[in-house]
């Protein structure tokens, strides 16, 4: 039985050893194909960026955490629904997960958030040794 395999297809090498895993792989085996996941320069900046946010915007008379913040953006970037939680007492957002991201979304995300900023004059920390999107 064959683990688990990822093949990252940067040059024609690369796609002969994926085809080279199909040949071998048992009928019933799965393939699948997905853009890159989100970079660790991505994932570094989005914290900081959150906290910039969280501690300078009042958002409808409350300050939110950056997780809040994070679920904000997540929601307005995927144009996500919303649902009435299982009691009735409020709403639950329905959608895309930050870590399901690929690199593109995750761009568009921070792209997003560097927008609202600037709507909402927040100054940005100093975070070019974290990586950029």
């Amino acid at each position: 039985m064959m683990d688990r395999r990822i093949a990252i297809l940067h040059e024609p090498r690369h796609r002969a050893y994926a085809k080279g895993m199909i040949d071998a792989a048992p009928d019933g085996y799965v393939v699948t194909v997905t853009e890159p996941t989100r970079t660790t320069d991505q994932n570094a900046l989005l914290w900081p960026l959150l906290t910039d946010v969280s501690r300078q915007v009042t958002w409808y008379g409350r300050k939110l955490s950056n997780e809040d913040w994070k679920h904000i953006f997540t929601a307005s970037l995927s144009k996500l629904d919303v649902v009435p939680n299982i009691d009735g007492s409020g709403f639950v957002a329905l959608g895309q997960s930050t870590s399901r991201m690929g690199k593109r979304k995750f761009s568009e995300l921070i792209e997003l958030i560097f927008e609202f900023g600037a709507r909402h004059g927040v100054v940005w920390s100093n975070h070019d040794d974290r990586g950029a999107a």
